[in-house]
């Protein structure tokens, strides 16, 4: 029986997210395809899908959205730097995903609080309730 060689022309897409280290398992890999969180060339794809080099996939995750071209395919899961060399995200991926980033930080000051409030903030927020319920 012989191995497969880690540089093949095709490699399943599934395959191709958990080695480049997109997600942990490809079982993860397959829901996101399922789910039509990974794109090629702007088209869903299938999770049987074949990509080579060159192919450009648009990967959400979370609240992030990247664009990647496929420079290598590999069937193997290696090391983080290894994996790296296996795409290039475009320049234009990297400022919209630095420019939502800043959104949401800036947005993140009118989140909900993260406790419940003491005793001397829940008499204030009495307060501000009553200036604003009296007729």
């Amino acid at each position: 029986m012989t191995d497969k060689p880690d540089n093949t022309d095709k490699v399943r897409i599934d395959k191709w997210l958990w080695a480049a280290r997109f997600f942990k398992t490809r079982t993860l890999a397959k829901t996101a395809i399922e789910g039509g969180k990974v794109q090629l060339a702007g088209q869903r794809v299938k999770v049987s899908r074949e990509i080579t080099a060159g192919d450009v996939l648009r990967i959400r995750q979370g609240w992030d959205e990247r664009d990647v071209v496929v420079k290598a395919v590999s069937e193997q899961r290696r090391g983080a730097p290894i994996a790296q060399t296996l795409y290039e995200e475009t320049v234009e991926s990297i400022a919209r995903r630095e420019r939502a980033a800043e959104a949401r930080k800036a947005a993140g000051a009118m989140a909900r609080p993260t406790q419940r409030p003491g005793k001397h903030e829940r008499k204030a927020l009495e307060r501000l309730r009553k200036q604003f319920d009296t007729p």
